[in-house]
Protein backbone atom coordinates (compact mmCIF):
# COMPACT_ATOMS: atom_id res chain seq x y z
CA UNK A 1 0.00 0.00 0.00
CA UNK A 2 1.18 3.27 -0.86
CA UNK A 3 2.26 6.39 1.20
CA UNK A 4 -0.55 8.12 -0.30
CA UNK A 5 -4.13 7.88 1.33
CA UNK A 6 -7.37 7.32 -0.36
CA UNK A 7 -8.75 10.22 0.87
CA UNK A 8 -6.47 12.35 -0.20
CA UNK A 9 -6.46 10.91 -3.69
CA UNK A 10 -10.34 11.18 -3.83
CA UNK A 11 -10.73 14.84 -2.23
CA UNK A 12 -7.62 16.45 -3.57
CA UNK A 13 -6.98 15.03 -7.16
CA UNK A 14 -10.19 15.87 -8.21
CA UNK A 15 -9.51 19.42 -8.90
CA UNK A 16 -6.54 18.76 -10.89
CA UNK A 17 -8.63 18.57 -13.70
CA UNK A 18 -9.49 22.44 -13.62
CA UNK A 19 -6.29 23.26 -11.31
CA UNK A 20 -4.59 25.61 -13.96
CA UNK A 21 -7.96 27.79 -13.47
CA UNK A 22 -7.14 31.40 -11.60
CA UNK A 23 -8.71 32.89 -8.72
CA UNK A 24 -10.14 35.69 -10.24
CA UNK A 25 -11.89 37.80 -7.81
CA UNK A 26 -10.68 35.89 -4.75
CA UNK A 27 -6.94 36.57 -5.59
CA UNK A 28 -6.55 40.30 -4.06
CA UNK A 29 -8.00 41.46 -0.71
CA UNK A 30 -9.94 44.44 -1.47
CA UNK A 31 -9.00 47.24 1.43
CA UNK A 32 -12.33 48.29 2.57
CA UNK A 33 -13.33 46.65 5.39
CA UNK A 34 -10.56 43.97 4.85
CA UNK A 35 -8.48 45.01 8.64
CA UNK A 36 -9.85 42.08 11.09
CA UNK A 37 -6.91 40.90 12.96
CA UNK A 38 -3.34 41.77 13.25
CA UNK A 39 -1.00 38.77 13.62
CA UNK A 40 1.14 39.17 16.75
CA UNK A 41 3.96 37.43 18.42
CA UNK A 42 2.65 37.98 21.98
CA UNK A 43 2.75 34.44 23.83
CA UNK A 44 -0.37 35.20 26.04
CA UNK A 45 -2.67 36.09 22.80
CA UNK A 46 -4.28 32.96 21.81
CA UNK A 47 -5.82 32.37 18.91
CA UNK A 48 -8.18 29.02 17.67
CA UNK A 49 -8.33 27.67 13.94
CA UNK A 50 -10.65 30.49 12.59
CA UNK A 51 -7.81 32.85 13.22
CA UNK A 52 -10.25 35.17 13.63
CA UNK A 53 -10.53 34.71 17.72
CA UNK A 54 -7.15 36.77 19.13
CA UNK A 55 -7.81 36.34 22.68
CA UNK A 56 -5.67 37.95 25.71
CA UNK A 57 -5.11 35.16 28.37
CA UNK A 58 -3.15 36.10 31.92
CA UNK A 59 -1.36 32.43 31.78
CA UNK A 60 -0.77 29.82 28.91
CA UNK A 61 0.27 26.66 30.74
CA UNK A 62 0.92 23.78 28.41
CA UNK A 63 1.10 20.07 29.80
CA UNK A 64 3.53 18.01 28.05
CA UNK A 65 4.01 15.32 30.65
CA UNK A 66 1.56 12.44 32.16
CA UNK A 67 -0.37 14.12 35.41
CA UNK A 68 1.32 12.38 38.37
CA UNK A 69 1.11 13.63 42.16
CA UNK A 70 3.41 16.44 41.65
CA UNK A 71 1.62 17.95 38.74
CA UNK A 72 -1.62 17.19 40.09
CA UNK A 73 -0.87 19.37 42.66
CA UNK A 74 0.11 21.78 40.65
CA UNK A 75 -3.20 21.91 38.89
CA UNK A 76 -5.09 22.01 42.17
CA UNK A 77 -3.15 25.09 43.09
CA UNK A 78 -3.69 26.85 39.76
CA UNK A 79 -7.44 26.81 40.08
CA UNK A 80 -7.16 27.76 43.85
CA UNK A 81 -5.38 30.79 42.43
CA UNK A 82 -7.38 31.67 39.82
CA UNK A 83 -10.46 31.20 41.88
CA UNK A 84 -9.01 33.68 44.53
CA UNK A 85 -8.18 36.14 41.62
CA UNK A 86 -11.61 35.63 39.67
CA UNK A 87 -9.67 34.06 36.77
CA UNK A 88 -11.44 31.89 34.39
CA UNK A 89 -9.66 28.63 33.69
CA UNK A 90 -10.47 26.31 30.33
CA UNK A 91 -8.76 23.04 29.17
CA UNK A 92 -7.68 23.30 25.00
CA UNK A 93 -5.06 20.54 22.83
CA UNK A 94 -5.41 21.62 19.20
CA UNK A 95 -8.26 25.05 19.58
CA UNK A 96 -9.75 23.40 16.42
CA UNK A 97 -12.95 25.49 17.51
CA UNK A 98 -13.73 28.51 16.14
CA UNK A 99 -15.24 30.78 18.39
CA UNK A 100 -12.87 30.90 21.31
CA UNK A 101 -14.75 27.66 23.27
CA UNK A 102 -11.11 26.73 24.00
CA UNK A 103 -9.56 29.99 25.44
CA UNK A 104 -10.59 31.73 28.66
CA UNK A 105 -10.37 35.21 28.33
CA UNK A 106 -8.37 37.18 30.68
CA UNK A 107 -7.68 33.84 32.28
CA UNK A 108 -5.68 30.39 32.64
CA UNK A 109 -5.88 28.22 29.19
CA UNK A 110 -4.62 24.94 29.55
CA UNK A 111 -2.98 23.33 26.18
CA UNK A 112 -2.72 19.44 26.85
CA UNK A 113 -0.26 18.08 25.68
CA UNK A 114 0.71 15.04 27.46
CA UNK A 115 0.94 12.42 24.63
CA UNK A 116 0.50 8.34 25.84
CA UNK A 117 -1.73 5.38 25.45
CA UNK A 118 -2.05 2.32 27.69
CA UNK A 119 -3.83 -0.69 26.00
CA UNK A 120 -6.45 -3.34 27.54
CA UNK A 121 -6.27 -5.60 25.05
CA UNK A 122 -8.74 -7.86 27.23
CA UNK A 123 -11.27 -5.43 27.54
CA UNK A 124 -10.78 -3.82 23.89
CA UNK A 125 -9.88 -0.12 25.68
CA UNK A 126 -6.87 2.28 26.11
CA UNK A 127 -6.43 4.75 28.48
CA UNK A 128 -4.64 7.64 27.50
CA UNK A 129 -4.04 11.39 28.39
CA UNK A 130 -6.44 13.75 27.64
CA UNK A 131 -4.21 15.61 25.18
CA UNK A 132 -3.22 12.67 23.35
CA UNK A 133 -3.72 13.22 19.87
CA UNK A 134 -5.41 11.00 17.69
CA UNK A 135 -2.55 10.25 15.41
CA UNK A 136 -0.40 8.59 18.49
CA UNK A 137 -3.61 6.63 19.10
CA UNK A 138 -3.69 5.10 15.56
CA UNK A 139 0.00 4.79 15.38
CA UNK A 140 -0.07 2.80 19.24
CA UNK A 141 -3.50 1.05 17.88
CA UNK A 142 -2.29 0.08 14.48
CA UNK A 143 1.26 -1.27 15.61
CA UNK A 144 -1.16 -3.84 18.09
CA UNK A 145 -4.16 -4.35 15.26
CA UNK A 146 -6.97 -2.01 16.67
CA UNK A 147 -8.37 1.52 15.42
CA UNK A 148 -10.44 4.17 17.28
CA UNK A 149 -14.01 3.10 17.53
CA UNK A 150 -15.33 6.56 16.70
CA UNK A 151 -13.62 9.45 16.34
CA UNK A 152 -12.75 13.07 14.01
CA UNK A 153 -12.58 12.45 11.11
CA UNK A 154 -8.87 13.59 10.84
CA UNK A 155 -6.25 12.68 13.25
CA UNK A 156 -4.76 16.44 14.87
CA UNK A 157 -7.22 16.83 17.74
CA UNK A 158 -6.90 15.78 21.34
CA UNK A 159 -8.67 12.61 22.40
CA UNK A 160 -10.59 14.73 25.53
CA UNK A 161 -10.90 17.81 22.83
CA UNK A 162 -13.58 15.54 21.24
CA UNK A 163 -15.28 14.06 24.09
CA UNK A 164 -15.74 17.91 25.10
CA UNK A 165 -17.25 18.66 21.94
CA UNK A 166 -18.73 15.36 21.45
CA UNK A 167 -17.66 15.13 18.41
CA UNK A 168 -18.70 11.96 15.65
CA UNK A 169 -16.91 10.97 12.52
CA UNK A 170 -17.69 8.45 9.87
CA UNK A 171 -17.34 4.79 11.47
CA UNK A 172 -20.49 3.50 11.27
CA UNK A 173 -22.96 2.17 13.31
CA UNK A 174 -22.10 4.87 16.19
CA UNK A 175 -23.02 8.09 18.01
CA UNK A 176 -20.82 10.73 18.73
CA UNK A 177 -17.56 9.52 20.21
CA UNK A 178 -18.46 10.14 24.21
CA UNK A 179 -20.66 6.90 23.27
CA UNK A 180 -17.43 4.87 23.18
CA UNK A 181 -15.72 6.48 26.35
CA UNK A 182 -15.87 4.02 29.28
CA UNK A 183 -14.74 6.80 31.87
CA UNK A 184 -13.00 9.40 32.86
CA UNK A 185 -10.32 11.47 35.27
CA UNK A 186 -11.65 14.73 35.78
CA UNK A 187 -10.41 17.77 38.22
CA UNK A 188 -13.36 19.69 39.23
CA UNK A 189 -13.46 23.45 40.70
CA UNK A 190 -13.28 22.53 44.21
CA UNK A 191 -9.69 20.75 43.42
CA UNK A 192 -11.81 17.02 43.75
CA UNK A 193 -9.77 14.97 41.19
CA UNK A 194 -12.58 12.48 40.30
CA UNK A 195 -13.43 8.88 38.06
CA UNK A 196 -16.61 9.03 36.27
CA UNK A 197 -18.22 6.57 34.10
CA UNK A 198 -22.01 5.58 33.47
CA UNK A 199 -21.91 3.64 36.80
CA UNK A 200 -19.78 6.38 39.10
CA UNK A 201 -20.39 9.87 39.09
CA UNK A 202 -22.81 9.78 35.95
CA UNK A 203 -23.80 13.27 36.07
CA UNK A 204 -20.14 13.98 36.04
CA UNK A 205 -19.89 12.29 33.19
CA UNK A 206 -22.55 12.83 30.99
CA UNK A 207 -22.49 16.54 31.07
CA UNK A 208 -18.74 16.64 30.69
CA UNK A 209 -19.71 14.75 27.67
CA UNK A 210 -20.02 17.37 25.15
CA UNK A 211 -19.70 20.14 28.40
CA UNK A 212 -16.79 22.29 26.22
CA UNK A 213 -14.77 22.04 29.20
CA UNK A 214 -17.12 23.83 31.54
CA UNK A 215 -17.78 20.85 34.00
CA UNK A 216 -14.17 20.49 35.26
CA UNK A 217 -10.25 19.48 33.41
CA UNK A 218 -10.00 16.07 32.20
CA UNK A 219 -7.08 14.39 32.84
CA UNK A 220 -7.32 11.24 31.20
CA UNK A 221 -9.81 8.55 29.84
CA UNK A 222 -10.94 5.22 29.07
CA UNK A 223 -11.81 4.58 25.58
CA UNK A 224 -12.91 1.71 23.59
CA UNK A 225 -11.09 0.57 20.34
CA UNK A 226 -12.48 -1.97 17.75
CA UNK A 227 -9.75 -4.58 15.42
CA UNK A 228 -8.60 -2.56 12.47
CA UNK A 229 -9.67 -4.08 9.33
CA UNK A 230 -9.07 -4.33 5.28
CA UNK A 231 -11.99 -2.48 3.90
CA UNK A 232 -13.11 -2.37 0.18
CA UNK A 233 -15.30 0.60 -1.20
CA UNK A 234 -18.78 0.76 -3.00
CA UNK A 235 -19.87 4.23 -4.63
CA UNK A 236 -23.80 4.95 -5.18
CA UNK A 237 -24.94 7.96 -7.31
CA UNK A 238 -28.21 9.24 -5.27
CA UNK A 239 -30.19 11.85 -5.65
CA UNK A 240 -29.77 14.57 -3.17
CA UNK A 241 -33.57 14.91 -2.22
CA UNK A 242 -33.73 11.45 -1.15
CA UNK A 243 -30.06 10.95 0.41
CA UNK A 244 -31.00 11.11 4.09
CA UNK A 245 -33.30 7.95 3.56
CA UNK A 246 -31.64 6.06 1.19
CA UNK A 247 -27.99 6.47 3.27
CA UNK A 248 -29.63 5.28 5.94
CA UNK A 249 -30.97 2.90 4.61
CA UNK A 250 -28.11 1.57 3.31
CA UNK A 251 -26.05 1.64 6.52
CA UNK A 252 -28.62 -0.22 8.86
CA UNK A 253 -30.03 -2.79 5.64
CA UNK A 254 -26.30 -3.76 5.00
CA UNK A 255 -24.44 -5.45 6.61
CA UNK A 256 -20.87 -5.19 7.18
CA UNK A 257 -20.53 -1.77 7.00
CA UNK A 258 -17.97 -0.20 8.78
CA UNK A 259 -17.61 3.23 7.28
CA UNK A 260 -19.87 5.46 5.46
CA UNK A 261 -19.89 9.47 4.19
CA UNK A 262 -21.33 11.31 1.14
CA UNK A 263 -20.24 14.21 -1.07
CA UNK A 264 -22.25 16.93 -2.76
CA UNK A 265 -21.05 18.49 -6.37
CA UNK A 266 -20.91 22.45 -4.84
CA UNK A 267 -20.11 23.66 -8.21
CA UNK A 268 -22.00 27.04 -8.80
CA UNK A 269 -23.80 26.23 -11.93
CA UNK A 270 -25.79 22.85 -10.50
CA UNK A 271 -25.66 23.38 -6.48
CA UNK A 272 -25.80 20.16 -4.96
CA UNK A 273 -28.02 18.66 -7.57
CA UNK A 274 -26.04 15.35 -7.37
CA UNK A 275 -24.33 13.47 -4.38
CA UNK A 276 -22.40 10.79 -3.66
CA UNK A 277 -22.57 7.94 -0.95
CA UNK A 278 -19.53 5.90 -0.29
CA UNK A 279 -19.69 2.97 1.99
CA UNK A 280 -16.57 0.62 3.35
CA UNK A 281 -17.06 -2.97 4.00
CA UNK A 282 -14.61 -5.22 5.22
CA UNK A 283 -12.75 -7.79 2.35
CA UNK A 284 -12.64 -11.45 2.67
CA UNK A 285 -8.65 -11.47 3.02
CA UNK A 286 -7.75 -9.95 6.60
CA UNK A 287 -4.51 -10.93 6.61
CA UNK A 288 -1.13 -8.87 6.88
CA UNK A 289 -2.96 -5.69 6.80
CA UNK A 290 -0.19 -3.33 6.40
CA UNK A 291 0.69 -0.15 8.51
CA UNK A 292 -1.70 2.73 8.45
CA UNK A 293 0.01 5.80 6.19
CA UNK A 294 0.79 9.13 6.88
CA UNK A 295 0.41 11.94 4.29
CA UNK A 296 2.28 11.41 1.23
CA UNK A 297 3.13 13.39 -1.30
CA UNK A 298 -0.29 13.34 -3.06
CA UNK A 299 -1.42 14.34 0.41
CA UNK A 300 0.75 17.66 0.30
CA UNK A 301 -0.19 18.21 -3.79
CA UNK A 302 -4.29 17.81 -2.22
CA UNK A 303 -3.87 20.80 -0.35
CA UNK A 304 -2.99 23.62 -3.77
CA UNK A 305 -5.65 21.36 -6.18
CA UNK A 306 -8.07 21.64 -3.34
CA UNK A 307 -7.07 25.23 -3.53
CA UNK A 308 -8.12 25.51 -7.03
CA UNK A 309 -11.51 25.24 -6.47
CA UNK A 310 -11.77 29.23 -4.71
CA UNK A 311 -13.59 31.20 -7.45
CA UNK A 312 -13.20 28.75 -10.45
CA UNK A 313 -16.23 26.54 -11.01
CA UNK A 314 -14.12 24.98 -13.88
CA UNK A 315 -12.05 23.54 -11.02
CA UNK A 316 -15.31 22.23 -9.01
CA UNK A 317 -16.62 20.40 -12.35
CA UNK A 318 -13.36 18.79 -12.42
CA UNK A 319 -13.10 17.31 -8.98
CA UNK A 320 -16.91 16.47 -9.05
CA UNK A 321 -15.72 14.65 -12.20
CA UNK A 322 -12.98 12.77 -10.70
CA UNK A 323 -14.39 11.98 -7.53
CA UNK A 324 -17.78 11.07 -8.95
CA UNK A 325 -16.57 9.03 -12.03
CA UNK A 326 -13.27 8.52 -12.70
CA UNK A 327 -11.72 8.02 -9.53
CA UNK A 328 -14.41 5.18 -8.30
CA UNK A 329 -12.95 3.25 -11.56
CA UNK A 330 -9.32 3.87 -10.90
CA UNK A 331 -9.51 4.62 -7.19
CA UNK A 332 -11.88 1.62 -5.53
CA UNK A 333 -9.17 -0.51 -4.65
CA UNK A 334 -9.29 -1.56 -0.79
CA UNK A 335 -7.85 0.07 2.12
CA UNK A 336 -7.77 -0.24 6.30
CA UNK A 337 -9.71 1.44 8.70
CA UNK A 338 -6.79 3.16 10.01
CA UNK A 339 -5.74 4.52 6.77
CA UNK A 340 -8.73 5.98 6.27
CA UNK A 341 -8.33 7.92 9.73
CA UNK A 342 -5.11 8.78 9.59
CA UNK A 343 -5.60 12.09 7.88
CA UNK A 344 -4.26 15.36 9.36
CA UNK A 345 -6.53 18.64 8.65
CA UNK A 346 -3.19 20.56 7.59
CA UNK A 347 -3.20 18.80 4.74
CA UNK A 348 -5.61 21.04 3.38
CA UNK A 349 -4.37 24.16 4.86
CA UNK A 350 -5.19 27.23 3.74
CA UNK A 351 -1.81 29.52 3.89
CA UNK A 352 -3.44 32.69 2.12
CA UNK A 353 -3.53 35.26 4.68
CA UNK A 354 -5.78 37.00 3.67
CA UNK A 355 -8.57 34.44 4.59
CA UNK A 356 -9.10 31.77 6.37
CA UNK A 357 -11.23 27.88 6.82
CA UNK A 358 -14.43 27.87 8.75
CA UNK A 359 -16.40 24.81 9.59
CA UNK A 360 -20.23 24.96 9.37
CA UNK A 361 -22.04 21.66 10.53
CA UNK A 362 -25.76 21.00 10.89
CA UNK A 363 -27.60 17.54 11.61
CA UNK A 364 -30.83 16.82 10.41
CA UNK A 365 -33.62 14.01 10.42
CA UNK A 366 -32.97 11.55 7.07
CA UNK A 367 -36.66 12.58 6.03
CA UNK A 368 -36.33 15.81 6.31
CA UNK A 369 -32.84 16.20 4.58
CA UNK A 370 -34.05 16.78 1.25
CA UNK A 371 -35.75 20.07 2.48
CA UNK A 372 -32.81 21.50 3.99
CA UNK A 373 -30.73 21.01 0.87
CA UNK A 374 -33.50 23.21 -0.96
CA UNK A 375 -33.06 25.67 1.53
CA UNK A 376 -28.98 25.61 1.56
CA UNK A 377 -29.77 26.06 -2.54
CA UNK A 378 -31.65 29.23 -1.82
CA UNK A 379 -29.26 30.42 1.12
CA UNK A 380 -25.82 29.69 0.77
CA UNK A 381 -25.80 31.75 -3.11
CA UNK A 382 -27.00 34.12 -1.69
CA UNK A 383 -23.82 35.04 0.11
CA UNK A 384 -20.13 35.76 -0.27
CA UNK A 385 -18.75 33.00 0.91
CA UNK A 386 -16.90 30.29 -0.58
CA UNK A 387 -18.20 26.59 -0.28
CA UNK A 388 -15.31 24.31 -0.85
CA UNK A 389 -16.50 20.90 0.49
CA UNK A 390 -20.02 18.98 2.14
CA UNK A 391 -19.58 15.92 3.30
CA UNK A 392 -22.64 14.17 4.72
CA UNK A 393 -22.15 11.16 7.49
CA UNK A 394 -24.31 8.87 9.78
CA UNK A 395 -24.91 10.29 12.78
CA UNK A 396 -26.82 7.25 15.34
CA UNK A 397 -28.98 8.42 18.40
CA UNK A 398 -27.17 10.47 21.16
CA UNK A 399 -29.16 10.30 24.53
CA UNK A 400 -26.80 10.69 27.15
CA UNK A 401 -24.83 14.05 26.82
CA UNK A 402 -26.89 17.03 27.97
CA UNK A 403 -25.77 18.99 25.33
CA UNK A 404 -27.00 16.29 22.43
CA UNK A 405 -27.58 17.24 19.14
CA UNK A 406 -28.99 13.69 17.67
CA UNK A 407 -31.84 12.96 20.06
CA UNK A 408 -33.01 10.59 16.61
CA UNK A 409 -30.75 9.63 13.66
CA UNK A 410 -29.50 12.47 12.07
CA UNK A 411 -28.04 13.04 8.67
CA UNK A 412 -24.81 15.47 9.60
CA UNK A 413 -24.07 17.92 6.96
CA UNK A 414 -20.48 18.82 7.31
CA UNK A 415 -19.49 22.30 4.93
CA UNK A 416 -15.77 23.58 4.21
CA UNK A 417 -16.35 27.10 3.87
CA UNK A 418 -13.24 29.75 2.32
CA UNK A 419 -13.98 32.68 4.38
CA UNK A 420 -12.29 36.63 3.75
CA UNK A 421 -10.68 38.10 7.26
CA UNK A 422 -12.63 41.29 7.23
CA UNK A 423 -15.60 42.60 8.83
CA UNK A 424 -17.46 42.51 5.75
CA UNK A 425 -16.93 38.86 5.60
CA UNK A 426 -17.78 38.01 8.91
CA UNK A 427 -21.07 39.86 9.12
CA UNK A 428 -21.81 37.99 5.86
CA UNK A 429 -21.08 34.92 7.25
CA UNK A 430 -23.07 35.86 10.19
CA UNK A 431 -26.49 36.30 8.57
CA UNK A 432 -25.50 33.48 5.92
CA UNK A 433 -25.32 31.17 9.02
CA UNK A 434 -28.00 32.73 11.25
CA UNK A 435 -30.19 31.59 7.45
CA UNK A 436 -29.14 28.04 7.77
CA UNK A 437 -29.48 27.48 11.64
CA UNK A 438 -33.50 28.59 11.01
CA UNK A 439 -33.58 26.66 8.39
CA UNK A 440 -32.62 23.24 10.57
CA UNK A 441 -34.39 24.20 13.58
CA UNK A 442 -37.40 24.50 11.15
CA UNK A 443 -37.11 21.25 10.08
CA UNK A 444 -36.54 19.98 13.90
CA UNK A 445 -32.58 19.51 13.37
CA UNK A 446 -29.65 21.67 14.99
CA UNK A 447 -26.28 22.80 14.54
CA UNK A 448 -22.91 22.00 15.85
CA UNK A 449 -21.67 24.59 18.33
CA UNK A 450 -17.84 24.41 18.35
CA UNK A 451 -17.70 26.68 15.29
CA UNK A 452 -18.09 30.54 15.01
CA UNK A 453 -20.22 31.98 18.03
CA UNK A 454 -22.89 33.45 15.35
CA UNK A 455 -26.03 32.10 16.56
CA UNK A 456 -28.37 33.70 18.14
CA UNK A 457 -29.33 32.74 21.24
CA UNK A 458 -32.89 32.31 20.97
CA UNK A 459 -31.55 29.96 18.02
CA UNK A 460 -29.09 28.08 20.74
CA UNK A 461 -32.19 28.10 23.12
CA UNK A 462 -34.37 26.04 20.01
CA UNK A 463 -31.70 23.87 18.57
CA UNK A 464 -30.60 22.52 22.13
CA UNK A 465 -33.45 21.41 24.43
CA UNK A 466 -30.89 20.67 27.26
CA UNK A 467 -29.65 24.06 27.56
CA UNK A 468 -30.91 24.81 31.27
CA UNK A 469 -30.43 21.90 32.38
CA UNK A 470 -26.83 21.89 31.70
CA UNK A 471 -26.48 25.30 32.67
CA UNK A 472 -27.88 24.64 35.59
CA UNK A 473 -26.00 21.41 36.28
CA UNK A 474 -22.77 23.93 35.57
CA UNK A 475 -23.70 26.82 38.22
CA UNK A 476 -23.85 23.74 41.05
CA UNK A 477 -20.82 22.23 40.31
CA UNK A 478 -19.15 25.48 39.99
CA UNK A 479 -20.60 28.26 41.83
CA UNK A 480 -18.23 30.70 41.06
CA UNK A 481 -17.76 30.23 37.78
CA UNK A 482 -14.26 29.17 37.20
CA UNK A 483 -14.55 27.27 34.21
CA UNK A 484 -15.40 29.45 31.59
CA UNK A 485 -15.00 30.24 27.51
CA UNK A 486 -16.71 32.52 25.10
CA UNK A 487 -19.66 29.59 24.73
CA UNK A 488 -20.47 30.39 28.07
CA UNK A 489 -20.03 34.17 27.85
CA UNK A 490 -22.11 34.61 24.75
CA UNK A 491 -24.72 31.85 25.66
CA UNK A 492 -25.13 29.59 28.22
CA UNK A 493 -24.27 32.23 30.77
CA UNK A 494 -28.00 33.98 30.06
CA UNK A 495 -29.56 30.77 30.52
Amino acid sequence: MSKNTRRAFLLGTGAVIGGWATRRYYTDPVPIGTNYVTPTADPLILNDASELSPTRVAKHITVSDKFDAQSTAALRAELKDAEANRRPVIASAARHSMGGQSIAQGGTTYTMAHDWVELDTTNLTYRTGAGTRWSTIIRVLDAAGFSPAVMQSNNDFGVAATYSVNAHGWPVPFGPMGSTVVSIQIMLADGQLVTCSREENADIFLSAMGGYGLIGIITELEVRMVPNARLEPTFTHLDPMNFGPEFVRMIKGTPNVQMAYGRMDISKDRFLEDAMMITYRPTSDQSDLPPAPGSGWLSKRARDIFRAQLGSDIAKHGRWWFESSLGPRIGGGDTTRNALLNEPVVTLDDRDPTRTDILHEYFISPDNFGAFIAACRQIIPSSYQELLNITLRYVMPDNESWLGYAPVDRIAAVMLFSQEKSLRAEEDARRMTQDLIDAAIRLGGTYYLPYRLHARPDQFAAGYAGLRPFAAKKRAMDPKLLFRNALWDSYIARA
